[in-house]
């Protein structure tokens, strides 16, 4: 269906920890699969929102923008195989308008240097219908304007950032991770129902870290507490002296890092000055919440917070291993399972593979239909003339008019001797 203008929006989370209520206002690698017949094309159909939609090519191309360099390079496995496993489920099933889904791989990097933009360029030109990433929310952010004004989809598995909330994507943005208003009030009432008052929040500059780290503080203020020291630092430094000199300074209670791979190289110095995990509590976030476990310092009590499942199938972490044998880390799979399922979805749907078309119909399959949790059975509803209300590996995927989940459950994790670490709680939460 056709998103409308962004509304205002009230905010509220419902937290095993504490209930509160926020209000918020708002404005506004290698191919995977073969390029698409260019023979095979689509007419126009009629859609389930009504009106007609623009004829694809006959085959729903996925590109998969993840991961497989930089600092979050930990994270593409498990979305890969989440995409493929996705993928698998749908071709059993009898494809999308009856052919196979096609995929293409490329890497998002980190951004740091800059290669998303040439990567979106080579799935473009493979006709990709939707761009399934990028997982960090800086990459995204500089590669939406080419991919939505292309008339492709983007939807990732993993952006966070608040500021999508509020993009002017053309309605062709969507994300199955809530938005990190959720995890920064989950975080910042975390710290304060653990007993800290004083709570400094170090974050990297960009996109990602500045809304993260702007909501936990919001928070924890709102909650009483103080926050000595709110520091921003250039994730590719050479070192980070000058801040952590800045947060022993301030002698804090706890330390929210808001951070990713760089985390390897602001502990040490960290503990260097006192303020390390054995003096004060840290907290982490699902930028750095990874197997630390070839590292020599030691994370033992540092509690960190990521978006999970409301309720994980025990054996959909099986099925991923049965793409992907190493995988260790299981972050965001469930989310790229989803977004490629609702991309097929909608598809069908729309009656096209063209971008557009699927767009308009990826929030209408998620919610206000009947509730079907397989791409077979969904596909079959669908057929059926049903509306439906998609339900996935990742819990309930509602999303709002904004294109992002309408609710969400955070995973509160801690970390072992070993630099492991394992969900110890979680918090669900509504965003409106």
């Amino acid at each position: 269906m056709n998103r409308p203008n962004r509304p205002n929006r009230a905010f509220r989370s419902l937290a095993v920890l504490a209930t509160v209520s926020l209000a918020l206002t708002a404005c506004g690698g290698d191919d995977g699969g073969s390029a698409a017949d260019p023979e095979s094309t689509t007419t126009s159909s009629p859609t389930e929102s009504g009106g007609t939609a623009p004829g694809g090519d006959g085959t729903l191309t996925i590109g998969t923008l993840l991961p497989q360099t930089g600092d979050l390079a930990f994270l593409g496995p498990p979305e890969f195989a989440g995409v493929q496993l996705a993928i698998d489920d749908i071709n059993a099933a009898g494809g999308v308008l009856g052919k196979d889904v096609v995929q293409i791989k490329a890497d998002s990097g980190d951004g740091t240097p800059d290669i998303a933009g040439g990567e979106v360029d080579k799935l473009l030109s493979k006709d990709a219908d939707t761009i399934i990433g990028a997982a960090a929310s800086g990459v995204s952010v500089s590669v939406i304007d080419k991919i939505t004004q292309a008339g492709v989809v983007q939807f990732s598995p993993a952006n966070t950032a608040a500021g999508f909330d509020t993009y002017e994507d053309n309605g062709l943005y969507f994300r199955t991770a809530p938005s990190d208003r959720l995890q920064g009030q989950v975080l910042g009432d975390l710290a304060i129902a653990d007993g800290f008052t004083s709570v400094a929040i170090m974050a990297r500059q960009d996109f990602y870290g500045e809304g993260l780290a702007d909501q936990v503080r919001t928070t924890v203020e709102d909650k009483g507490g103080d926050v000595p020291e709110f520091l921003l630092y250039s994730a590719d430094a050479e070192n980070y002296t000058a801040e952590v000199n800045k947060i022993a300074a301030a002698k804090p209670e706890a330390l929210v890092l808001v951070g990713f791979e760089e985390t390897t190289k602001i502990i040490p110095q960290l503990i260097a000055k006192g303020v390390g995990p054995q003096d004060i509590q840290i907290y982490f976030v699902d930028g750095n919440l990874a197997d630390y476990s070839d590292e020599t310092f030691d994370l033992a009590g540092v509690k960190g917070t990521v978006p999970v499942p409301a309720e994980l199938d025990p054996g959909f972490n099986d099925r991923l291993k049965g793409i992907d044998s190493s995988l260790k880390d299981f972050s965001y799979g469930p989310q790229a399972y989803d977004a490629t399922i609702i991309t097929a979805l909608a598809a069908i749907a729309a009656g096209s593979d063209n971008g557009e078309a699927i767009g308009k119909e990826i929030v209408g399959v998620t919610r206000e239909g009947t509730q079907c949790s397989s791409f077979e059975d969904c596909a079959k509803l669908l057929a059926d003339g049903e509306d439906i209300d998609y339900e996935g590996a990742s819990g309930p995927t509602d999303m709002n008019d904004t294109g992002s989940p309408a609710s969400g459950t955070i995973g509160i994790n801690l970390y072992k001797k070993g630099n492991t670490y394992e969900q110890v709680d979680s918090v669900s939460g509504v965003l409106n």
